[in-house]
């Protein structure tokens, strides 16, 4: 499971390193090749391909005519791409995604259990705010 977060760079070639107690977790429990993708063009979302491929199988079982399946395979198709881990722990970062979410500069790489989210660093840091009343007690109806 991929817990915690880590600041790191986009390299010249724009590749991510992915930070090393991640790769240890990728090494132990998926391959090398990844599904890179976006819902929304401001952060990017790093499947292992097992990851990706349970998703698809979900999406499978939803109708073709739902509006926010259409949507959801839109985005992520737009975005996506399918990228190779190196010998050195590094992905290379779609352009299309790259641009769109200004993954050029610092980073930080989030862990979301089964897949990475990797923002902006800058951008991302004025959103980072308490928790509002409103979600703690979501979380606490779902016993979480």
């Amino acid at each position: 499971m991929f817990r915690g977060s880590y600041v790191t760079q986009i390299d010249e070639k724009f590749r991510l390193k992915v930070p090393a107690d991640f790769k240890r977790h990728i090494d132990e429990e998926y391959g090398t090749q990844f599904f890179i993708t976006s819902k929304d063009g401001k952060r990017a979302e790093i499947f292992p391909m097992k990851a990706w491929l349970e998703k698809e199988e979900k999406m499978k079982t939803v109708s073709d005519l739902n509006p926010a399946k259409k949507r959801y395979m839109e985005m992520t198709s737009y975005y996506g791409q399918v990228v190779e881990m190196d010998a050195a722990g590094r992905l290379l970062m779609p352009q299309k995604l790259r641009e769109a979410a200004s993954l050029t500069e610092e980073v930080v790489v989030i862990g979301m259990q089964t897949t990475l989210a990797v923002e902006n660093h800058e951008k991302l840091k004025p959103t980072i705010v308490p928790m509002t009343a409103e979600e703690l007690k979501a979380l606490e109806e779902l016993g979480l």
